[in-house]
């Protein structure tokens, strides 16, 4: 059967130097995503390739695709330098939508984690976006509801998604969500008719909360009836510094957190992990060492002739 959406699936990452492995979270995302939709691409769109044991993992499943950056942001004044660190972000707001209306399909942030098929009634609508918890306007301060922008679903050139992606340099104003939660709200109202709106549950089961993350990563909700996926908002615990939503970090989600404890988000993703790697012998990790260990050492002094 022919679906107005069709089974493509977008992924942006690596706008900024890879100084990292790829990360357990993020292989976990696409494949994920290509176990429960069975897509018939997945797009990586990236400006440096990641590397590392999941990269190679997963890279030759993916269709790679190098793109560059957004002209606009790259030449933006940002007033708040706290906001200013996350302009890969920006970049990929603006990639996203570009992509989609390019070629149609489904664009997911990486930190997603897939728990259950698209229904295929959603294939059906020319635009998808799930609502979040209300806002506060960085600019007003007043709170204003919000259609979060990590999960999209678009016909190819879908009107809503032109407008949208039209408007965008316009609505941008340096902060996290004028351009990319706000303005599609707004267009939402605006224009009904071109868009369909689903519920916090079906992408955004767990929110960005303290709460929402803590449930993620150290409770155990196993109802995820509903749930196509679940988000990470990985941005705000990611480093181990940053201790203002979570003190869960990304240093913690490892293999064998995944495979041995039991919260929401491991119960989902453990069926995803790779075969555990194999383990070098004790032969092979004293020789590793001795390597690292040159002969001509700046410490070893030399004779003179």
């Amino acid at each position: 059967m022919s679906r107005r959406i069709p089974n493509l699936f977008h992924f942006v990452f690596g706008l900024k130097k890879q100084t990292d492995p790829f990360h357990l979270a993020h292989y976990l995302c696409l494949e994920s995503c290509r176990v429960t939709n069975r897509p018939e691409k997945i797009y990586f769109y990236y400006c440096h390739e990641p590397h590392g044991r999941y990269w190679e993992l997963i890279k030759d499943k993916l269709e790679l695709v190098r793109v560059g950056l957004d002209d606009f942001i790259s030449g933006f004044d940002y007033r708040n330098k706290s906001v200013e660190k996350y302009k890969y972000a920006h970049h990929s707001d603006f990639i996203r939508l570009e992509k989609l209306m390019e070629h149609g399909g489904v664009y997911a942030d990486i930190d997603t984690l897939f728990v259950d098929a698209i229904p295929p009634e959603l294939y059906e609508r020319p635009f998808v976006l799930g609502r979040e918890n209300d806002i506060i306007c960085q600019t007003t301060g007043a709170r204003r509801r919000s259609l979060c922008n990590a999960f999209i679903m678009s016909e190819k050139s879908a009107a809503f998604g032109v407008e949208w992606l039209s408007r965008m340099k316009e609505f941008f104003d340096g902060s996290w969500s004028n351009h990319s939660t706000l303005l599609p709200q707004l267009l939402s109202e605006e224009h009904p008719a071109l868009i369909h709106i689903e519920p916090p549950r079906t992408f955004y089961k767990h929110m960005w909360t303290r709460e929402g993350i803590e449930m993620l990563f150290r409770g155990c909700d196993r109802d995820l009836a509903g749930a196509v996926s679940m988000h990470l908002w990985s941005h705000l615990w990611w480093s181990r510094w940053r201790r203002d939503f979570s003190d869960f970090h990304a240093g913690l989600l490892t293999e064998e957190y995944v495979r041995t404890v039991d919260s929401t988000y491991t119960l989902a993703a453990r069926r995803f992990l790779p075969p555990p790697a194999p383990r070098r012998g004790l032969m092979a990790v004293w020789q590793a060492a001795r390597r690292r260990i040159s002969p001509k050492s700046s410490l070893t002094r030399r004779l003179p002739s």
